[in-house]
Formats: structure tokens, C-alpha cells, sequence
């Protein structure tokens, strides 16, 4: 796993926004798409929070309106009904203060990768020895030292995310949102990128929303996982998840990894008589109302 020095480290948080936490409130959110007879409630009447610095991610099945929820936090979607809040701040538009990472980069083809990653900086006029210094730093918290001068063509699918979360991260975002950024790689690929988001969530501690619909993934990477249900999607179940940090990929054979998988099929196939486990969610039961202790 990549390592930085200390004095680099220190020069990568100082992008920061200094005194932004990156706590996200959800509050009753709907957001319907499509107009007259074709419009629907792709969410509908979600409410949660999200504390500064944690990771969570967002689990469901294809069509259940994750993206969409994301879309919501990025302001790309503005609510039906509710309210989105960012450090107490209404969302009303897109903003670099929330970062997204897509499945498929997003890197400009004709720019090389130093350009690609100070691209941000450059837009805020940073000068062009600074931002390309911190593009270097960046470029070496993923991995990538001495790819510089690489285009995007010239690299593998998962070197090309490694550019993505170093240009969302050199703007110093207070939230991360990742819209199942690793999905199109392949098995290996995708298990060295989630060690290495956490490797460099650990070090920048932006608050992340990952969004997937595999199992395992969201198991090894979160704090937290929420749980949605097909359209309209809602919030019906929340897993607090107590495995240790740093995660090691011995993880995904625990006992403990495969009670939370065989608790989270039975919230996603629940016509596959597999029963849930009440005790891994505050919530019991999938679709039953919230209990406290």
C-alpha cells in the first residue's frame, strides 16, 4: 500500500476547506423524475444523517434510486419534497465542495495526468507551480508517482480511477460521493482499489457516500451501510458495522462478515426465505418502523 511522508501529508489536508466537517442531514427527501403520466418518485420520504468523516454506503438493488439519491447530495436532482443540508447548508446546486466519482472516469483525453488532476486548481487560479506540485502529491497518495506524464489512454482502468479520486480530492471537497466508481473493473482490480480508498480515506477523512450494489464491497468498505428498497426507493434498513480498522481482506472470510452478508441478502431477496438477523440493525426487521433500546 502506498505510503507518504508525514511533511506531504500535512500539505495534502492543508487543501482542506479549513473548518468544514462535511456532516450531511437528509430530511423527508422525495425526488420524482419524468413529467405528467410518466413521472414517478425515484426516492421517496428518506431521512437520515451522515456524520462528518464517516464512510457509508448505499446498498440496493439496479432501479432502486441510489443514484438518484446521490444526484440529490451532488445538486444535480432538486427535491420534490424535503431537504438536503451539507454542514447546515441547504443544497441548492452542484458544488466543488462535493466531489463525485463515477463508474467510467471522467478525465479530459487530450490532458496528461499532472493536467488532469491540478485541472481543479487551475480553475480556482492556483499558480502552475503549485497546483502541479499538489497534483504530484495527490498523484503519489494513489499510487501513481511517475505517471505524470501519461494520458489517460495509456492507463488501465483502475489507474484511470486512481487519476478520478485525485482530481475530486486535490479540491479539498468536504464530501466524496462515489457512484459505483469501481464496478466496471475487474475482481482483483476492484479489491486493490477499495484497500486503496480506504488507505487514502484514512489519511484525508472526507466524509464519503459510496454507492454499490455489491454485497461484499460495501461490507469491507463502511462504517455504515444503509439499505434501499426497489422503486420508490426508501431507507429500510441501516447496519452499523463494528468490524476493525485497517480492513484486510482476510475480513471477507470471518464468521461475523458472513452473518452481515447472509442479514443483507435476505433485506435484498426477500422472496428467498432467508431470514434476517434483527440484532445486526437498529431497525429490526426490513420495512418495520425504527425501535429504540
Amino acid at each position: 500500500m502506498n505510503r507518504i511522508s508525514a511533511i506531504e501529508e500535512r500539505a495534502l489536508r492543508s487543501d482542506a476547506n479549513p473548518g468544514v466537517l462535511g456532516g450531511i442531514d437528509i430530511d423527508h427527501l422525495t425526488i420524482r423524475l419524468g413529467q405528467g403520466k410518466q413521472a414517478f418518485d425515484a426516492v421517496q420520504d428518506v431521512s437520515l444523517q451522515i456524520r462528518p468523516g464517516e464512510f457509508v454506503c448505499v446498498l440496493g438493488p439496479s432501479g432502486c434510486g441510489k443514484s438518484t439519491l446521490l444526484g440529490g447530495l451532488a445538486g444535480h436532482w432538486q427535491p420534490s419534497g424535503g431537504s438536503i443540508r451539507v454542514d447546515g447548508e441547504t443544497v441548492s446546486g452542484p458544488h466543488p465542495d462535493r466531489g463525485l466519482v463515477f463508474q467510467h472516469h471522467t478525465l479530459f483525453p487530450w490532458k496528461k495526468v499532472l493536467d488532469n488532476v491540478a485541472f481543479g486548481l487551475k480553475m480556482k487560479g492556483v499558480g502552475r507551480a503549485e497546483r502541479h506540485q499538489r497534483a504530484r502529491d495527490m498523484l503519489k497518495l494513489v499510487g501513481l508517482e511517475g505517471f505524470e506524464d501519461r494520458y489517460p489512454v495509456q492507463l488501465s482502468g483502475g489507474m484511470q480511477q486512481r487519476v478520478e479520486i485525485a482530481r475530486v480530492l486535490i479540491n479539498g471537497p468536504r464530501v466524496m460521493l462515489m457512484d459505483e466508481p469501481f464496478g466496471a473493473l475487474d475482481a482483483q482490480t476492484r479489491l486493490k482499489m477499495q484497500e486503496l480508498l480506504l488507505d487514502v480515506w484514512s489519511r484525508v477523512k472526507t466524509t464519503i457516500v459510496f454507492i454499490t450494489h455489491d454485497i461484499d464491497e460495501a461490507l469491507f468498505l463502511a462504517d455504515r451501510i444503509l439499505v434501499m428498497s426497489p422503486r420508490p426507493g426508501r431507507i429500510i434498513d441501516e447496519i452499523r458495522l463494528d468490524f476493525p480498522r485497517p480492513r484486510s481482506p482476510e475480513l471477507v472470510t470471518s464468521p461475523q462478515f458472513a452473518a452481515y452478508k447472509r442479514h443483507c441478502l435476505a433485506l435484498l431477496h426477500p422472496h428467498a426465505n432467508i431470514v434476517p438477523l434483527d440484532r445486526l440493525s437498529p431497525l429490526g426487521p426490513a420495512g418495520a418502523a425504527p425501535h429504540h433500546a
